[in-house]
């Protein structure tokens, strides 16, 4: 592969991940949950979510070219559903704000499976984006793609209190809103996609 075919394919697959999982949208709540924690805690707290984002993103990545199969489901379908999904999600979370305070709860005393893991990390958005990244670039790519963006998102979470300090929270506020913009142009470019390959289909 020519290395700026390599280049665009790797961006192809890491960015609507990123924006899908929003980790800088999510960084004032794990900072929350995470302030008045030891390390030791804090990170054993970390590995659960990420175990449980990494355990049922890999279970859709795998399992979602079968699951369309025994649905009858075929690919420019879930392009224009999963379009769809990652538009209503976005448009939520650029509209009424607040979308990761509204999947989880401050009070929860075991927060690393639930909601970090998910639904904050592995929620809808990114799940739909892992079905539809595996059907366009295949599994090595979206599992890697995946993998990368879950450590990127370990880092930034064991740094959440510096990086609410640094931008404050509604530098961070904006941040995720310009990801959730992103969110919004790809799931219409996926809609597009999905809708031209209806109407005009590959010749046998």
């Amino acid at each position: 592969m020519d290395p700026l075919d390599l280049v665009r394919t790797a961006l192809a697959v890491l960015v609507p991940v990123f924006v899908a999982m929003d980790p800088v949208g999510a960084l004032p709540l794990v900072a929350a949950w995470t302030g008045a924690l030891k390390p030791v805690e804090r990170d054993r707290q970390l590995r659960d979510a990420l175990l449980t984002a990494l355990t049922l993103g890999l279970l859709f990545l795998l399992g979602g070219k079968w699951l369309l199969g025994v649905l009858g489901v075929g690919v420019q379908d879930f392009l224009i559903a999963g379009g769809l999904v990652l538009l209503v999600l976005a448009i939520s979370d650029l509209v009424a704000g607040g979308g990761h305070e509204a999947r989880g709860s401050l009070a929860h005393p075991d927060f690393g499976a639930v909601p970090i893991g998910t639904p904050i990390l592995a929620g809808p958005a990114t799940l739909a984006t892992l079905l539809i990244l595996v059907e366009q670039y295949g599994p090595f790519w979206t599992a890697a793609s995946l993998l990368l963006n879950l450590v990127l998102a370990w880092r930034l979470f064991r740094r959440a209190g510096d990086a609410t300090q640094l931008l404050g929270r509604n530098g961070l506020r904006a941040a995720s809103k310009v990801a959730s913009l992103l969110l919004a142009a790809i799931a219409v470019k996926l809609i597009r996609e999905g809708v031209i390959a209806i109407l005009h289909p590959p010749l046998a």
